[in-house]
């Protein structure tokens, strides 16, 4: 997910209320430190996994023992992972997940390669099929990027659904594209819905507010679905995006602030992301690279 002109953070629209989080002014940076440590030591419900080292990128082939250390760092810290693709690689993140006891989101990337579609919609299902998927995801913000039509999304989406009817099926897109698509908001068994504020530009000190307004958006849209949280996060790096401002003080304070909301409130949420990827500046600027918990050399980045 990216900036969007017609989504921005508006604060006479933000409805703020004691939902701020915790407040700067009343804690060290040292306390701070600590604070985060102790949340990411006390684990969280998922972690997209980051599946790329410095110099690869998507296109690449990934080896299993690449996943498989990649994804030993993070077992520790959460019950469930969240892959992007079933091609490339990418297959073994569900596989390994499955042999060190972690639960799976997995989803197939779709695009306007039809051919490549095709190859991701099988290997999910295949996937699905061997016991390595507990929920499927049918692409990711296809809509948003406006890869398919909404007819060409939906039935990818019940190919899927009849292949494997005892899975828990969804797509996973920006959280207001729920509300605009009640086709395929209807298609889906679960909504999985990414929320950033940072894309919006809403400045952190109301940034916790302004995804829990999101939340509500897509729980709205689901008319009593199921609704997880598949990427929200804030980056430690980078250039700002009006007036959401990249730094460790607030990539610390806003993952702080997620965990204890969706602990305090049973909200099932994919923290965006497990590793710094270099590879992604060049959808998202310089800030596209520092999104992660551990950085680009898996250290836990605070």
């Amino acid at each position: 997910m990216s900036y969007r002109k017609d989504h921005q953070f508006s604060l006479s629209k933000a409805g703020y209320t004691e939902h701020l989080g915790i407040d700067f002014d009343k804690i060290s940076k040292d306390e701070l430190n600590q604070l985060w440590l102790e949340t990411v030591q006390n684990g969280m419900h998922g972690l997209c996994f980051s599946i790329y080292e410095d110099g690869q990128s998507p296109g690449d082939v990934i080896t299993k023992e690449q996943v498989k250390r990649r994804m030993q760092i993070i077992k520790p810290y959460t019950d469930w992972v969240r892959s992007f693709s079933c091609i490339e690689g990418n297959e073994h993140v569900p596989v390994v997940a499955k042999e060190l006891g972690i639960k799976t989101l997995v989803g197939a990337w779709l695009g306007s390669d039809m051919d490549l579609n095709k190859k991701e919609i099988d290997g999910l299902i295949k996937l699905a099929q061997d016991g390595y998927v507990d929920i499927a995801a049918v692409g990711n913000e296809v809509m948003y990027r406006g890869d398919l039509t909404e007819e060409q999304l939906l039935e990818y989406i019940h190919t899927v659904k009849e292949a494997l009817p005892n899975i828990t099926v969804g797509y996973v897109d920006a959280y207001y594209e729920f509300s605009q698509r009640p086709k395929i908001t209807e298609a889906c068994d679960v909504i999985l819905s990414n929320c950033y504020p940072y894309w919006e530009g809403c400045p952190i000190e109301y940034s916790l507010n302004h995804m829990q307004q999101m939340f509500g958006q897509a729980t709205d849209a689901g008319q009593g679905k199921k609704v997880i949280i598949t990427e929200t996060g804030w980056p430690s790096q980078g250039a700002g995006l009006n007036a959401a401002q990249p730094s460790a003080k607030n990539a610390m304070k806003y993952f702080i602030d997620t965990q204890a909301w969706s602990r305090k409130n049973d909200i099932e949420v994919f923290y965006f992301s497990s590793f710094d990827e270099s590879w992604k500046v060049g959808d998202e600027g310089d800030v596209g690279a520092y999104w992660g918990l551990w950085d680009k050399d898996e250290k836990l980045k605070f």
